[in-house]
């Protein structure tokens, strides 16, 4: 069953999150729409995307599902970033309702603005994908020529966002708790697949 979500955000001020949620609410009652939940996050937008929560939409959301915001700046902190989220959910076949903006982005949806936004949003997504990939290029080749070693030493472990929680994880590993339980019942984050690449990585699994 499909379900829909709403993302709040805002630097500082509580009053703008409670008007968000007030106007999704108000958008939602003149729809018929019942809003299953409001992931909410009061935060400054140069914090990284795990820590605004985007993460947990894309755990939640899936295909037939709708994501409303007030606005499209809610969901990241430029152009280029709010462009590639949006391809990526419309991508997954959810439906995104932007309502400071009046739009419904959705592949299935016939609206002729609708479409040609969804269409450009892709295009504009593919671009940043292939600019970035470019001055990637551009500077690995640039430190090559300049004799500069590139990646790091064989055997170099990268540090890892479960490194926190590290004894706690060795700790239930030891109880016999599985990765999976571990994952949704103990961790407010992340997922199965990358704490068993984690555990595995740094061989924490007991005998």
């Amino acid at each position: 069953m499909s379900q829909i979500l709403a993302y709040l955000r805002t630097s500082t001020d509580k009053q703008d999150l409670d008007q968000q949620r007030l106007q999704i609410l108000a958008y939602a009652d003149q729809h018929q729409l019942q809003i299953d939940d409001f992931i909410a996050l009061q935060i400054s937008s140069r914090r990284t995307a795990t820590e605004r929560r985007l993460d947990e939409l894309f755990q939640r959301l899936k295909a037939g599902d709708t994501l409303i915001v007030t606005e499209l700046s809610r969901l990241g902190r430029s152009t280029g970033q709010v462009i590639s989220l949006i391809d990526e959910l419309i991508q997954h076949d959810i439906r995104v309702i932007v309502l400071k903006q009046q739009l419904i982005l959705d592949r299935n949806h016939n609206d002729l603005q609708s479409l040609a936004m969804v269409t450009l949003l892709s295009l504009f997504a593919q671009m940043e994908r292939m600019m970035i990939s470019q001055r990637t290029k551009e500077a690995l080749a640039t430190k090559k020529a300049q004799g500069i070693l590139l990646g790091k030493p064989k055997g170099t472990i990268q540090k890892s966002m479960y490194d926190k929680d590290r004894k706690r994880i060795v700790e239930l590993l030891k109880l016999g708790v599985s990765i999976r339980h571990i994952s949704l019942h103990h961790l407010d984050y992340g997922s199965t697949s990358s704490l068993h690449y984690y555990v595995i990585t740094r061989q924490l699994k007991p005998d």
